[in-house]
């Protein structure tokens, strides 16, 4: 005893202060921070100055953190996170098996690591109770589902899995043996993948604060055979989604997680309702209705773009933290889920879900009558209905708040929540539903509609932003549907279900401004004596950037894209595009619809006009609106292809200070185009049917066509356009390379010297815009996307002297831009009109040929080569045997070789080199989709390589001299 008492006399030394130095008065969980931030390299560095810090840079969170922002597809666990990282860094086995002997030091003291540490190896038995106030029912009828849960509150329900194979053979024992080597997605902010043996191992191992989970979508196509073992169950099938096919947004997920795994607080995307059913383990739920943000969790809504973000604690975090802060009438609505039973959540519910146990679960989104709405709204533009739809009034400053009052075109009173302060909106709380005598109901179920904020879809519709729509607004990242996969989508529905076409109306008004677009419509047919649409033509369709109506003899377009100002520009230019098919008498006429009228709707003072316009001279509706051509680019088609390109590329390369189309005007211009309309179908529609010789004569048809547009003759750009261009551009130099050197070069054509100027200025911060388009594009590649360009981009002109005079070596031409699959339309070989019969078996006759060339918005001139980019791209799926076929019928020049690119390794002599370089400067996100289609260029450690694999079938064209 005395010895024991003795060894008390000693204290034991604080070590943080002398470890830390002036660091000491940083918290933990800052310095935490920091090291977060760190490379594995740096973190072994900072180990070696201190005990303190060495006790930080080791602790197994961080390097979880560490690793898991380093690698990107395939990772096998090696039993620890530190371990895991350094064999990443292919360090030698001696050194890794070195770090694996921890120091041990006292004197040490940190409440934040401890928080962690327990975490990370807490159990979670006291975590389970029986007596949840989510209602549970066993074997609720469909109608009985609609009329008391469906988009009103969620339920937990016994028997749908009853009958699934999945019910007996999903765990994970007999799991391992059939998909062992099937790879998984990990988690769903992650871009991690494991095989299921790896996870399996993964998670006996682990003691991770937040485990990893698998929460795969793709599931179905890496493990086909799991989709056989469970059926939509009866009640969830109304789903308008599917009529998307394979084209839908992610919709269903394979979860699978061990004990203090799971989904942080979150509303699910695009506001859809789900069902979750569990196989395996057991799931603790909270749910908060719609507008309650839960205590903990921060929501953020981008002004820009109106991008929601969330700000949440894990959820374990959650549960250990904040849970135990709330008062009983605070608290979430929460169960536990069992083996076997289906929880559906309804659209916009926040939801927390933590595993209790290993567990193994199935789950899917939907779309039905009762959320269709909200679904739509959410698609909308703009960011504050957004917010509303998931944060409540929360979302709003006091100014939105201001705004709404002003507007609101109903009573006050009927929106209560209207009158409440900021501080008034935080959490509400449900309280238990009473029956007639105050008491409440046996079951202690909730009245979730007993709270201060309203999730009415009218309600919420006050918030959006009418001037806003989807052809003109930002589109927000995160939408469930891309933005002219919106209108394919609500086309669809319209036609094929005329019983719910007044929902779908209410629908398309929330997300594209239907009824906007159709009394536009509606106006222009008026004028020009046509039938207004029929009640299936009366949503914009195509896959275009503008609203195009399809009617029974006619197409009419209203170009909407960019504003006004670039909407000029559009119409002018394809107006002389026209003009010049009919004075050289071009084949390619016979392939494109004949024009029957184009003009400018034009709202002013509360009325609308219209005025027709062939594209030639300046209409009074336009300079009362000060949109004033490009100077030096002649009077026949003053806003023509001369003055788009020059206001293109200025409003391109400087944003900030070009063009505005966003000038004040109480007059709101609306130009259109009626074109006759093609008989049937276009490419989209037909590309899974088509045998392979008709897709080969599709290639061919191009190569024709495409020949004859490059072959039409070309506006010339005068000196008086290039100073303009210069002078406003305000051009010295870039990317070391002298501007005056190009001017000097005065045999080259002035549309080459602005073409130029051009590219120099998009290499600029190359890696940087690449970074921000699509995650696809590998890193390493963007890193060298600078030194893979030219440093001086005219010796892509392939430039040569001929008479003592310096030319230009490739053609200049007009170019569509836009050949796409849904730009090419095909005939039935075996029918008249190009409507198709019948066959013997009740089918469609499937031998097409194609006969038209759609959508001449994007018209410009340039480098023919563009025209190539999209069509390999997106026509071919990057077939290079298509594109062999489209260059036989092509047969024009691309390029003059020069003596000096004869040999075999001058980049500047290969076409498939000048083709790469446009995909990279491309004003579309090109490489997105390169990346999508040859997947397995992902781990490309050049572009060299990307560009023979992709382009590589133009270096053996024969068709230049």
């Amino acid at each position: 005893m005395e010895i024991l008492h003795q060894s008390h006399t000693f204290p034991i030394r604080d070590r943080r202060a002398d470890s830390l130095g002036d660091f000491k008065y940083i918290p933990d969980e800052i310095i935490c921070t920091i090291l977060d931030c760190l490379t594995p390299l740096d973190l072994a560095r900072l180990a070696c100055v201190s005990s303190f810090m060495y006790i930080f840079c080791n602790e197994e969170p961080l390097w979880m953190s560490v690793c898991l922002k380093k690698v990107s597809g395939h990772i096998q666990y090696k039993g620890s996170w530190q371990k895991t990282t350094l064999h990443l860094e292919n360090l030698p086995n001696e050194y890794i098996e070195f770090c694996r002997k921890p120091l041990q030091f006292d004197g040490f003291s940190s409440p934040f690591l401890y928080r962690r540490l327990y975490r990370c190896h807490t159990t979670l038995d006291g975590f389970s109770f029986d007596d949840g106030n989510v209602e549970r029912k066993n074997d609720i009828s469909a109608e009985q589902f609609h009329r008391e849960y469906d988009g009103i509150k969620p339920v937990l329900l016994n028997g749908l899995a009853d009958t699934w194979p999945a019910r007996k053979t999903w765990t994970i024992d007999q799991l391992v043996p059939k998909y062992g080597d099937t790879t998984f997605k990990i988690s769903s902010s992650l871009k991690v993948s494991m095989t299921f043996k790896d996870y399996v191992s993964y998670m006996k191992q682990q003691h991770d604060e937040d485990p990893l989970y698998i929460f795969d979508d793709k599931f179905g196509e890496s493990a086909p055979g799991l989709l056989k073992d469970y059926t939509v169950p009866q009640i969830f099938q109304e789903d308008f989604f599917d009529v998307l096919d394979k084209n839908r947004p992610s919709f269903r997920w394979l979860v699978i997680g061990p004990a203090r795994s799971g989904a942080s607080w979150h509303v699910d995307p695009g506001l859809t309702s789900a069902w979750n059913t569990l196989l395996c383990g057991r799931k603790r739920w909270a749910l908060y209705p719609p507008g309650t943000v839960p205590l903990g969790v921060t929501v953020h809504v981008d002004d820009d773009d109106g991008d929601i973000s969330v700000d949440s604690p894990s959820s374990l975090q959650w549960w250990l933290d904040f849970y135990p802060l709330l008062a009983d009438e605070n608290k979430p609505i929460e169960c536990t889920q069992l083996p076997g039973e289906t929880i559906f959540v309804p659209s916009g519910w926040w939801h927390c879900v933590l595993n209790l146990e290993t567990t193994i679960a199935v789950t899917q989104n939907f779309v039905n009558s009762r959320n269709f709405e909200f679904v739509c709204l959410d698609m909308a533009p703009g960011y504050c209905h957004r917010g509303v739809c998931r944060a409540g009034l929360l979302a709003l400053d006091e100014d939105s708040l201001e705004i709404v009052e002003k507007n609101m075109p109903c009573e006050k009173e009927n929106f209560r929540c209207i009158d409440l302060t900021m501080k008034e909106t935080k959490a509400r709380i449900l309280r238990p539903q009473q029956n007639e005598n105050g008491k409440e109901n046996a079951n202690g179920s909730y009245n979730v509609w007993e709270h201060d904020f309203s999730y009415d879809i009218n309600y919420l519709a006050m918030f959006r932003n009418r001037e806003l729509d989807h052809f003109t607004s930002p589109w927000c990242p995160d939408n469930s549907l891309r933005q002219r996969g919106l209108r394919e989508w609500l086309s669809r529905l319209w036609v094929g279900n005329p019983g719910k076409r007044e929902m779908i109306w209410k629908g398309a008004c929330l997300a594209l401004n239907a009824d906007k677009w159709l009394d536009c419509l509606g106006k222009i047919c008026f004028f020009h004596s046509l039938p207004f649409p029929s009640e299936n033509a009366k949503l914009p369709v195509g896959m275009g950037s503008n609203p195009v109506y399809v009617m029974d003899e006619y197409v009419v377009k209203i170009f909407a894209e960019g504003g006004p100002q670039s909407s000029i520009f559009d119409l002018g230019t394809e107006l002389e595009f026209y003009s010049t098919l009919s004075e050289v008498n071009s084949p390619l006429k016979n392939h494109i619809p004949n024009v029957l009228a184009s003009g400018i709707l034009h709202l002013e003072n509360g009325s609308y006009n219209i005025d027709s316009w062939d594209g030639k001279k300046v209409p009074d509706v336009i300079r009362k609106c000060n949109l004033i051509p490009e100077k030096g680019t002649g009077d026949v088609f003053p806003f023509g292809v001369q003055s788009k390109i020059l206001f293109t590329y200025r409003k391109d390369l400087s944003p900030e200070n070009g063009p505005d189309d966003s000038d004040e005007s109480t007059i709101v211009l609306l130009p259109y185009l009626i074109t006759k309309r093609c008989k049937g179908k276009i490419f989209t529609e037909l590309r899974d049917v088509l045998p392979w010789e008709d897709v080969l004569n599709l290639a061919s048809f191009l190569g024709e066509q495409l020949r004859s547009l490059h072959m039409l003759p070309y506006p010339s750009f005068s000196n008086s356009a290039l100073s303009d261009f210069e002078q406003n551009r305000g051009f010295s130099s870039a990317n070391g390379m002298d501007m005056e050197f190009v001017s000097n070069e005065s045999d080259i054509p002035v549309e080459w010297k602005i073409f130029v100027r051009t590219l120099m200025e998009k290499k600029k911060n190359v890696s940087g815009r690449l970074s921000k388009r699509s995650g696809s594009i590998p890193k390493t590649l963007i890193e060298k996307a600078e030194a893979y360009l030219p440093d001086d981009f005219l010796k892509l002109l392939s430039i040569y002297e001929e008479n003592g005079m310096k030319k230009v070596g490739k053609p200049w031409s007009w170019i569509h831009r836009d050949i796409m699959d849904d730009n090419i339309y095909m005939e039935c070989k075996s029918c008249s009109h190009g409507i198709p019969a019948p066959t013997s078996n009740g089918g469609v006759a499937k031998s097409w040929r194609p006969t038209y060339i759609l959508d001449f918005s994007n018209l410009a001139v340039g480098d023919s080569i563009n025209d190539l980019i999209p069509m390999h791209l997106d026509v071919f799926r990057g077939n290079s045997d298509l594109l062999k076929q489209f260059l036989k019928s092509y047969k024009l020049s691309l390029m003059r070789k020069t003596p000096q690119q004869g040999s075999d390794d001058d980049k500047y002599g290969r076409l498939s080199y000048h083709a790469m370089c446009f995909c990279i400067l491309h004003d579309e996100n090109v490489l997105g989709g390169l990346f999508k289609t040859w997947k397995e260029l992902r781990g490309a450690e050049s572009w060299e390589e990307v560009e023979l694999q992709v382009w590589g079938e133009l270096n053996n064209y024969e068709g230049f001299p």
